[in-house]
């Protein structure tokens, strides 16, 4: 064994360089979750029995969002242990899969208000602590299946030490000294030589590559806001220092003749929202690229913009002269957008160009439109088919209130309640009696338990399942696996239905599936307090 450390570093940039590297990779990372949050929001994706999300919808979930797959496990495990997203009944609750879903919480509505530095500080110490391991996600167990995402088989208590030494390495070394898996992994074996099996190379890969996708590491050397972090210092203190880094908001952006936007750097928030609203992200980065076209006009128009917005827009916010191209494209989709205004009754449809209506009527017989006056007609399917039919039809309709003002009819997002969140382990003085009696009345109740020796009947755990599920009380079940492992659950039961019990289990702070079969028995969580 060497006497002296190994000298890991590879390569050597200015701490610029690095910091510039960190500040890009976590604005990639949150606008990548924002992605992801608005598609959860919009279709919710089913949760696996043995819990969790199936290989094929993340590959789903991958294509739609434009996120490579390892990158899209690390957001997701980040999510969920950040309690942004969660598995339950969402409202509103979507058409087709089985409940649980996963979608987002209501906390990440609050998520996405905070600042930039501030939402990358809850997610450095989110993965530091985080007991998983992400890049396992679609890889193959001992048992030849594939590990799935957001699932109880990628738990591991080492992972959060593993990612504490390596950053407590990296904040020894010189500012800019950077590393590679190799070299990493030799000086953390030489730290830790009992962990060899944990910190061989393609492990450290992986924890290096987490922690560039956290901008805690940026060119392989770990970044002022990454050593103000593991530092220990205030959270004020790295979260200033992450603000320093990041460049900072701008206002403007360049149009080009060919109706694209070039965005040159991150954008303020309001802009961006304005932004989008109008335009497509075709290219995704630092710094975008937006392309405006007739079907992204139309959808501003749909929410609510109008031309005169839409004009103002672009004039006061691009530094380059705005196409006339561009200004033509949004009178012309402004001037044939709403001449068509549809409203409830169930809805109606009406028109100032009484042969428009009429093609419109004809072009949508399957809707039942009836023509009540040359410029009016209704119809008895909902609003936003007619809207859909209408538009697949070839017309440009638009929504409309009893005012006669253009209204935003989507659909509402998918949200559920957000769990409880657990704190990371830190280590604890010595036990106090308040403790130490605690502790030996849960051991109470786990052996003087009911049924402890006897198979409860699964009718009857059904009705006490039922019953804690209507008065919201939360349970104490033993739970015998496929595998005929028996375990203890804290538990509190949401529905029973189909010999399946759905309820939110306090360890994993997730919704999960039991079968009722394998529950032998059923306790209210307080019985050991009231003994």
């Amino acid at each position: 064994m060497r006497l002296a450390a190994p000298d890991p570093v590879v390569s050597s940039t200015t701490p610029a360089d690095a910091d510039a590297a960190a500040g890009g990779a976590i604005i990639d990372l949150l606008r990548e979750l924002d992605v992801l949050l608005e598609t959860l929001g919009a279709a919710p994706i089913s949760e696996l029995r043995s819990g969790g999300l199936g290989v094929r919808e993340v590959r789903r979930l991958a294509k739609i969002t434009g996120v490579d797959e390892a990158r899209l496990g690390l957001i997701l495990e980040l999510a969920a242990a950040a309690g942004l997203i969660a598995g339950g009944i969402p409202d509103p609750q979507p058409i087709g899969g089985e409940p649980p879903y996963w979608a987002p919480t209501v906390t990440a509505d609050r998520f996405t208000e905070a600042t930039t530095a501030e939402r990358w500080h809850l997610l450095a110490t989110i993965w530091l602590d985080l007991a998983a391991r992400p890049a396992l996600i679609g890889s193959r167990g001992p048992d030849g299946k594939p590990y799935a995402a957001l699932s109880d088989s990628l738990y591991s208590t080492a992972a959060p030490l593993d990612r504490r030494l390596l950053l407590d390495m990296l904040a020894q070394l010189p500012p800019g000294a950077g590393v590679d898996k190799n070299t990493a992994s030799a000086a953390l074996i030489w730290r830790r030589p009992r962990w060899s099996k944990r910190l061989q190379p393609g492990p450290v890969a992986d924890l290096l590559e987490e922690a560039q996708t956290l901008g805690l590491v940026g060119r392989g050397a770990i970044s002022t806001p990454g050593r103000a972090f593991i530092d220990g210092a205030d959270d004020g203190v790295a979260i200033a220092a992450m603000a320093r880094v990041l460049p900072p908001p701008i206002d403007h952006f360049l149009v080009q003749a060919d109706l694209t936007v070039v965005v040159p750097g991150p954008l303020q928030r309001h802009l961006a929202e304005e932004l989008s609203a109008v335009a497509t992200v075709e290219s995704a980065g630092t710094a975008m690229v937006y392309r405006v076209s007739e079907q992204s006009i139309r959808h501003a128009l749909d929410i609510g913009k109008t031309a005169d917005e839409l004009h103002k827009l672009f004039q006061k916010n691009s530094k380059t002269p705005v196409p006339q191209g561009l200004t033509y494209l949004i009178d012309d989709v402004a001037r044939r957008h709403g001449q068509l205004r549809i409203g409830m009754a169930a809805s109606f449809v009406r028109c100032e160009d009484p042969t428009l209506l009429a093609q419109a009527v004809a072009g949508a017989e399957h809707l039942g439109l009836r023509v009540l006056a040359p410029t009016v007609a209704i119809s008895q399917a909902p609003i936003s088919e007619v809207l859909a039919s209408l538009q697949d039809a070839g017309f440009a309709p638009a929504a409309e209130d009893s005012t006669g003002t253009i209204v935003d009819i989507r659909a509402r997002r998918a949200r559920v309640p957000t769990p409880q969140r657990h704190r990371p382990h830190r280590p604890m003085p010595h036990p106090s009696n308040e403790t130490l009696s605690a502790v030996v009345a849960v051991l109470r109740k786990v052996t003087t338990a009911p049924f402890g020796s006897v198979r409860i009947d699964p009718a009857v755990a059904m009705s006490l399942l039922q019953r804690a599920a209507r008065q919201d009380e939360t349970v104490l079940i033993n739970y015998v696996d496929a595998a005929g492992v028996a375990t203890q659950r804290v538990v509190s039961p949401i529905t029973v239905a189909g010999g399946q019990l759905v309820a939110f289990d306090s360890a994993s702070s997730r919704a999960r599936e039991f079968a009722i079969h394998r529950i032998t028995s059923v306790v209210p969580a307080d019985d050991g307090d009231r003994r």
